[in-house]
Order: structure tokens, then C-alpha cells, then sequence
């Protein structure tokens, strides 16, 4: 099935599927994630999570697409999501088949964005949080959006040392900052063994 959105002046084609996240129409949650996201040209981008691609294309379209990465832990939605990257003009999207990060050892990112499952256990955000900040340069920053404020208000303080909290459309989009190289509780965030991209390449 195919999609049709204009999104920030884009227009753009989606190839979707039923089994994936928002197949109709664009998430409400990851439009107002994106509203408070602005890219520059060359920045680093992550789209952590990416379903069918719509946040990392849209990165790629302001900020090029040689420094987007998009993974997702659903073999086919990476498929579809590199097809929608070639189909929008962005081709030079990297991405990768992972649970997490546990297949991407790139780290330095201007940005990374996620819109994670809330209606479950804590134990997925939590990982995202901790190890994406790990991956962020300092001065990076980490989107997340989700409907529910007191725990990732919470985790974001603890690991960032602050946080910004934008409420758009019933959601709440959360900022963290990287200013230091540990967690704000002080506890030492483990660095990537390595800066290079796996060996899978492209799924």
C-alpha cells in the first residue's frame, strides 16, 4: 500500500504495510516530534525506530542523506523504509536491520529521534535513552515523543541532567541535551567500541 503526505514542504511517496506503525496516515506523536527537530546541512541524524522511514527521509531531504542512518528491528520494515528512501531522492541513507543499537557502532550524532512503544514496559525507552546518549556528540541532542510525561521526564533528567518538554496535539515531545560525556548521576556512559558502521551495509 502507498502513501501520499506532504510533511514540512515535502512531498513524499510512502511504501506501507499493514503489520507496520501508522500505515494510513503519518503519526500524530512523530509530526510533533518532528516540529521540534530543526537539521542543518551535514549533521548526523538517527532515526531510531524507523518503521517505513518518514523521520530519517525527512532528515535527509534539509540535512543530506550521506550523515542519516535508520535501523529498525523489523526486517521488513528496512526494506520498505531503504525502498521509500530511494523513491524520495534520498538513496544515500544508510540502513541497518538492529534491536537497538546492538548492530550500529556509529556514535557522534547531531540527533537522534525516536517515537518508542508507550504502552508497554519502560525497559525499551530506558535502553534508547541511556545508550543513545552514549551515541550523541556533546552538544546532541535526543527526541522522543510519547502520551505519558512522569517517566521519561524522570529518565531523561537523570541521564541528560535536564530536559525540555514541548506538549503538541495530546503528545509530549522530550529534548535531552548531551553537556558532558557522563550521565548526569554521575555515572560513566560506556562509549561504542568503535566508530564504523557495520558490515551488513544496507538490508
Amino acid at each position: 500500500m502507498m502513501l501520499e503526505t506532504t510533511i514540512r514542504g515535502h512531498h513524499l511517496v510512502l511504501e506501507t504495510s499493514p503489520r507496520l506503525f501508522a500505515p494510513q496516515a503519518p503519526d500524530r506523536g512523530t509530526l510533533a516530534m518532528l516540529s521540534c527537530a530543526t537539521f542543518q546541512t551535514d549533521e548526523h541524524i538517527l532515526d531510531l525506530g524507523c518503521g517505513y522511514g518518514l523521520v530519517g527521509i525527512v532528515a535527509a531531504l534539509e540535512a543530506g542523506s550521506e550523515g542519516v542512518v535508520m535501523l529498525d528491528v523489523d526486517t521488513a520494515a528496512v526494506a520498505i523504509a531503504a525502498r521509500n528512501a530511494a523513491r524520495n531522492g534520498v538513496p544515500g541513507i544508510r540502513t541497518f536491520v538492529s534491536d537497538g543499537f546492538s548492530r550500529l557502532d556509529d556514535a557522534e550524532y547531531d540527533w537522534i529521534l525516536s517515537n518508542p512503544p508507550y504502552h508497554a514496559d519502560f525497559s525499551v525507552p530506558r535502553l534508547f535513552i541511556e545508550k543513545g546518549f552514549n551515541r550523541l556528540r556533546i552538544g546532541g541532542r535526543m527526541l522522543m515523543v510519547t502520551k505519558r510525561k512522569d517517566w521519561y521526564q524522570n529518565k531523561f533528567i537523570s541521564v541528560f541532567g535536564g530536559v525540555k518538554i514541548t506538549e503538541i496535539d495530546g503528545y509530549y515531545v522530550f529534548m535531552g541535551e548531551k553537556r558532558q560525556g557522563s550521565y548526569a548521576g554521575g555515572k560513566k556512559a560506556k562509549a561504542p567500541k568503535s566508530k564504523s558502521s557495520p558490515a551488513s551495509g544496507r538490508a
